[in-house]
Formats: C-alpha cells, structure tokens, sequence
C-alpha cells in the first residue's frame, strides 16, 4: 500500500466512525464540527470521504505479491 493508499483508507475509516455516531447517537461529528450538514466545508468533507470511499474499493481488487521475507533476506556473504 502506498501513502495515498492510507490516507483514503483513513478517511474512510473517519467516515464510518462518522456514520456509527449518527446511528447510535444521532450525532453527526462532520456536520458539528464545520457548521451543519448544509454548510460548504462539511459538504467538502463528506464528498473526500466518499471518494475516498471509492478509491479504496481498488483496494479489494488488486493482487498483493506475498514476500518470504526468511527467504528473501540477503546475506553477508552474497
């Protein structure tokens, strides 16, 4: 996984956290956070999140190389 890689996963992490608040609490942080659902900068969170979301849905689909890292290890003399 790269940097970008991490970061959406964070912010989808951060979303579902968001949306574990609103169905247990009815509290929805983003929006209390940046001044409501309908405010310009919540608006803006909330479509990163989601194409954050969207990005890590790439994740599911790509192939990951395995490495024997007790194989793999280079040696002192070659």
């Amino acid at each position: 996984m790269n940097v970008f890689d991490r970061i959406c996963l964070a912010l989808v992490v951060i979303g579902a956290l968001n949306w574990g608040l609103v169905g247990l609490f009815e509290f929805d942080f983003v929006a209390w956070l940046f001044g409501g659902t309908t405010a310009v900068l919540s608006r803006i969170i909330y479509t990163i999140i989601a194409l954050a979301g969207i990005w890590c849905i790439s994740l599911l689909f790509r192939d990951t190389e395995k490495v024997d890292y007790y194989h793999d290890v280079p040696t002192v003399n070659g």
